[in-house]
């Protein structure tokens, strides 16, 4: 399973970090295999969002402030139209 979260990571905050380990301590409770994969909000305001997006199984909407509004909405659209799941936090 893929799992993009969608932020712009900061090493030195501990919801980023919390938020890797807590899908990787439920993956490996539920005896499955996860691949977590940070993506930039920057990248995700051109049109192609999804194609970025559509090579996960579903996207986490990463806590705290992004760099861009627009990329993060993008990311939460194309979940939407396209019937991804989606989490924010």
């Amino acid at each position: 399973m893929k799992i993009a979260v969608i932020g712009d990571y900061d090493q030195n905050r501990h919801s980023h970090i919390a938020t890797s380990e807590a899908i990787e301590q439920s993956a490996n409770y539920l005896s499955h295999r996860v691949s977590v994969q940070w993506l930039p909000t920057l990248p995700l305001e051109t049109g192609n969002t999804l194609s970025l997006l559509q090579e996960f199984d579903g996207i986490w909407g990463a806590p705290g402030s992004h760099n861009s509004s627009l990329g993060y909405i993008n990311a939460i659209q194309a979940a939407r139209e396209y019937n991804i799941p989606y989490l924010g936090t």
